[in-house]
């Protein structure tokens, strides 16, 4: 195959089929924001149905470095081809049987049972994907192109919010709020499965990865990746795993903790902040951009130490900006969080990578964006909305600058390691 078509197909599996797991795992951050507290959690106060709702949201982020470990020591062990289309598969299917739960009211408390049960399914597929979708783009990427390439993955989560915000937004203009509630919610999730099937088909049609094949013809895979990581490269883990913090705290405070106070506390529309968050994703995607040309110009490690600072500024205004009460003022506040986030996220794709061993690269990678997912994705919401019901939404934007420093450490303290070693 002619290389430029082996590359363009290489950045469209890895685009589609990211886009495919983050519209997935969105679609469900944005139904917790919406319905899922009074559809799925009885509680005395519309508060605490969110509360419940967000604990549901982060069960996936304790599935998730689950998933990173078993995924990732397929991955290293038989290659990245086979256990991305598993990783799909395991996603897909999991949001697909969410469309068709009862809510409490028809099944009681089975009702959320089996909601956490797929939502688990959910991080246990999500857990094996980025990584190895990242590991797809970053192996096949020319020279001084790699952090180009490793951002076709990082545009899908743009791609995906695109496509899941957009849906529920179209519905909400269609529907009546009795309607949305009683049926139309669902119909995000069964879109799903058009999804997953054009994910699978441009990821079956591509090839293993040169890194891979060129490591395991010199040296036979570890029989337990896992085991050599934490015995070699723990510390590479524990600083890959700080410096992805920052992109999570900022992508689920901008949009499900920021949707879930937009559409309740604050009064809003949900049309009107769908509309404003729909916006402000471009600048997500913008920030994906500008940060990955930069990368490769200058060092994804650079533009991350420049994205996690940025970040613990964000967080002195993230707050005020939110509860100022004025829509444009919301809009300016979530574009520029999600610009920022843009350079958080975008460089991961090709610094995670550099930091472990080809041999071990999969599950490394993995295993440090995903505990960095239960740190920055998974508590900030749900300690931004207590917080929040405590009357401190105003500071919640502290939580954030935490983040950043955190991550700011991890990038500083991360030394690359050899491709074989």
């Amino acid at each position: 195959m002619h290389p430029i078509r082996q590359h363009a197909r290489v950045l469209v599996a890895a685009l589609t089929g990211t886009a495919v797991e983050f519209y997935d795992f969105y679609v469900y951050a944005t139904a917790a924001a919406l319905v899922f507290g009074p559809l799925f959690f009885p509680a005395e106060s519309a508060a605490a149905q969110t509360m419940f709702a967000f604990m549901s949201f982060g069960i996936a982020f304790l599935a998730r470095p689950v998933g990173a470990i078993v995924f990732g020591h397929f991955g290293d062990r038989i290659g990245r081809k086979s256990t991305l289309v598993a990783s799909l598969l395991l996603m897909g299917i999991s949001t697909l049987l969410i469309a068709f739960l009862p809510t409490y009211a028809m099944a009681g408390w089975i009702a959320p049972a089996l909601l956490c049960v797929l939502r688990f399914g959910q991080g246990f597929g999500l857990g094996g994907e980025w990584g190895g979708a990242s590991l797809l783009a970053v192996e096949y990427a020319p020279k001084g192109w790699e952090a180009r390439f490793g951002s076709a993955p990082q545009f899908g989560a743009p791609v995906g919010f695109l496509a899941a915000n957009g849906l529920f937004l179209l519905l909400g203009l269609c529907l009546s709020d009795a309607d949305f509630r009683e049926w139309g919610w669902r119909i995000p999730f069964l879109a799903s499965a058009a999804l997953v099937g054009v994910g699978l088909w441009v990821r079956l049609r591509i090839s293993e990865t040169p890194a891979f094949r060129e490591a395991v013809e010199h040296t036979p895979p570890p029989p337990v990746p896992i085991a050599q990581l934490f015995s070699h490269h723990f510390g590479a883990v524990l600083a890959g795993t700080a410096g992805a913090v920052a992109c999570f705290a900022i992508f689920y405070l901008a949009t499900a903790y920021a949707l879930a106070q937009g559409t309740t506390t604050l009064g809003y529309s949900r049309e009107a902040f769908l509309t404003v968050q729909l916006g402000a994703n471009c600048f997500f995607a913008l920030g994906i951009l500008l940060a990955v040309i930069r990368a490769d110009r200058t060092s994804p490690r650079a533009v991350l130490t420049l994205g996690a600072g940025a970040t613990v500024v964000l967080g002195l205004l993230f707050g005020p900006g939110l509860m100022s009460g004025s829509l444009p003022v919301v809009f300016a506040t979530l574009s520029l969080a999600l610009l920022v986030q843009g350079f958080v996220y975008g460089p991961l794709g090709s610094w995670l990578p550099t930091l472990y061993p080809v041999s071990v690269r999969y599950s490394g990678i993995s295993l440090a964006f995903n505990v960095g997912g239960i740190i920055g994705g998974a508590f900030s919401p749900l300690l931004a909305q207590q917080m929040a019901a405590a009357g401190f939404g105003a500071q919640v934007g502290l939580i954030l600058s935490l983040a950043g420093l955190l991550s700011l450490i991890g990038i500083k303290l991360a030394r690359p390691a050899s491709a074989t070693a």
